[in-house]
């Protein structure tokens, strides 16, 4: 399997070939939030990458999730934590979601041959469904308004680490490498490390930094959710 990772989706055309696994990885927050949702029983996810897409489908009675700068938006049911999407809110529902990065992110890659969605909650079920049906993966960082997040670029490189503890793995770029350098020497103490980046920050600033030890516990559930681009829903 080959691996790369492209840490911004302002140069994902620059990391895009044909017949690509494409893995969005948005860790604070709309990666783990959109785990949590399908692992709660939410039905469908419709991505939108826009507040208005957001508005008009909460005007016909959908389920909406929308966040702009860390803010849940005024017109919302949820806003971007995990901790929003109890069973009982979203049990057979389908929820629409937006968020500043995430879900761009998805729209950038929404042509790829097949999207998934990941993060440190569900990084070994992810490892196994790629090294089963994956040629060639791309982990595709949402960072923050295209610029390169610290949380985003790590992901990478746990990813890689576990992916070549099962499997023959070859990195495709500089880029890959680099991100599992970098794991390999924060990963004994990575909320101390995340603590300084821009991200961890703006959740402290927003009242939200309960949320990260969720978004960065590995393995708490074994959903992978996929993109369906027939219906432009992630099941």
């Amino acid at each position: 399997m080959k691996l790369d990772l492209c840490p911004s989706p302002a140069l994902y055309p620059h990391y895009k070939s044909d017949h690509d696994t494409v893995i969005v990885v948005d860790v604070f927050r709309a990666s783990a939030t959109m785990c949590t949702m399908l692992n709660n029983g939410a039905s469908a996810i419709i991505p939108v990458s826009s507040i208005d897409e957001a508005r008009t489908y909460k005007s016909e009675g959908y389920l909406v999730g929308a966040e702009r700068k860390t803010q849940k938006c005024d017109f919302a049911d949820f806003g971007n934590s995990p901790f929003d999407y109890s069973p009982e809110k979203v049990k057979d529902r389908e929820v629409v979601f937006t968020t500043t990065n995430g879900t761009r992110a998805i729209e950038a890659a929404s042509d790829c041959r097949e999207l998934l969605i990941g993060t440190f909650i569900n990084v070994d079920a992810l490892v196994e469904r790629c090294i089963n049906t994956a040629e060639r993966v791309v982990i595709l960082c949402a960072g923050w308004n295209n610029r390169i997040s610290i949380e985003d670029t790590l992901f990478g490189g746990v990813f890689a680490e576990k992916a070549m503890e099962k499997s023959n793995v070859e990195f495709d770029s500089d880029s890959i490498r680099m991100t599992l350098e970098l794991w390999n020497r924060v990963k004994n103490d990575l909320m101390g490390y995340i603590e300084v980046s821009d991200h961890y920050r703006r959740l402290v600033d927003n009242g939200a930094v309960s949320d990260a030890a969720y978004c960065l516990t590995q393995n708490s559930m074994s959903v992978v959710p996929v993109y369906n681009k027939s219906d432009g829903k992630i099941y």
